[in-house]
């Protein structure tokens, strides 16, 4: 049993469900709620924090102690070297990761602020400015010292094959790569500065497992602000376009990402229009009165993204609205403004509202979100 937060944005719990799908053990999931743990977790989790798991019936806890659990328990697609002195270093580095100051330096970067300061300690400009270049060449050395470990052995990984090692630095790594180019306007994808890393990335990138788990650049960018306050360097920026990926990154799979999509929101398709009409600001400016127009409305352009993401093509939005019963256009009725306006709300609120990986893949979700620009771009 892998106890995990809700929403799937948990870098700790994602570390544990990556070695999981990279051993293939059977698992079940139970999902906490962070922001309001049930009392039950908090006894039984003297740190009441997650993930957890319980193996054959023992609780194990903190991500690092659950690695090294699942590799001892599970010998099937083994995560650490089989060599004496290769497994050794490989579990130095597990030992040391959080000591080695890289992420401590990722993210204060980020933020813009020294670690354990709540505010920046510099307020003119020019001060500020010399603080970030500060902050940036502190980040630097340890991507530096990265780079060097990363060449200690042949092949793209750690130790030269996928193990342990990567699945505690790929969390933590990949969030930096989604969040510096929106935050601070720097960008590890394609720096002749750490070649080795680009390849370690895209490498990453290829494992079906990873495919199965990992969150979006979007996502990520989304928790950074609304959770953390930081922002974007460019105000007028949206934080939901998605970042330059590694070379390795495109998606082959167009097709089925797609039709994954279409069928995630066919099976929540209640639950998504209440949510919108809810969540999206609509409810604020609308009378009680107009609600069933409004939802109609809502109704037919997630019919028409359905229809899109099945068949994938845009279509010209007409002033004849599709029928949401039959799908055909209704002859002679014609299709008011507002719902168009309706519609848009509604489908931008859908592309910043799916949630990777807890609503569906990423590429999933980038299908969802080119798709649901592409008619944004139509409707107007």
């Amino acid at each position: 049993m892998l106890y995990r937060d809700t929403h799937g944005w948990c870098p700790f719990c994602e570390r544990v469900w990556f070695a999981l799908e990279e051993k293939q053990i059977p698992f079940e999931t139970e999902l906490i709620d962070l922001s309001n743990k049930p009392q039950w977790y908090k006894d039984m989790v003297p740190t009441a924090l997650v993930p957890a798991v319980k193996i054959e019936g023992e609780l194990v806890y903190e991500s690092k102690d659950i690695l090294l659990a699942l590799e001892k328990k599970f010998d099937r697609f083994p995560l650490l070297p089989i060599a004496s002195q290769e497994r050794s270093a490989a579990l130095d580095m597990i030992e040391n990761f959080d000591a080695n100051g890289l992420v401590k330096s990722g993210y204060a970067f980020l933020r813009g602020k020294p670690a354990n300061s709540e505010q920046s300690t510099e307020t003119i400009p020019e001060q500020i400015a010399a603080q970030l270049l500060n902050l940036q060449t502190t980040f630097e050395t340890k991507l530096d010292q990265l780079e060097v470990t990363l060449g200690q052995y042949p092949g793209v990984y750690f130790m030269g094959e996928f193990s342990l090692v990567d699945i505690m630095y790929t969390p933590a790594i990949r969030r930096f790569a989604a969040n510096l180019p929106v935050f601070r306007g720097y960008s590890l994808y394609d720096n002749d500065r750490f070649p080795r890393l680009n390849q370690w990335l895209t490498a990453i990138n290829k494992r079906s497992s990873y495919q199965r788990i990992k969150p979006s650049a979007r996502t990520n960018n989304l928790i950074m602000h609304k959770l953390f306050g930081v922002q974007p360097i460019h105000k007028s920026k949206s934080l939901s376009v998605t970042q330059p990926q590694p070379h390795g990154e495109v998606e082959s799979q167009t097709e089925e990402y797609s039709m994954e999509a279409a069928a995630r929101l066919s099976s929540n398709y209640q639950t998504v229009i209440a949510d919108i009409i809810k969540n999206s600001g609509i409810k604020k400016w609308v009378i009680q009165e107009t609600l069933p127009s409004i939802e109609l409305a809502i109704d037919r352009h997630l019919r028409r993204l359905v229809h899109c993401l099945i068949e994938g093509s845009i279509p010209l939005f007409s002033d004849k609205p599709v029928d949401s019963k039959t799908d055909q256009q209704n002859e002679g009725k014609e299709e008011p403004a507002a719902d168009a306006a309706v519609g848009a709300i509604a489908l931008a609120f859908l592309r910043n509202r799916v949630c990777v990986p807890r609503d569906m893949s990423a590429g999933a979700a980038v299908a969802l979100e080119t798709t649901i620009d592409a008619m944004l771009s139509s409707i107007y």
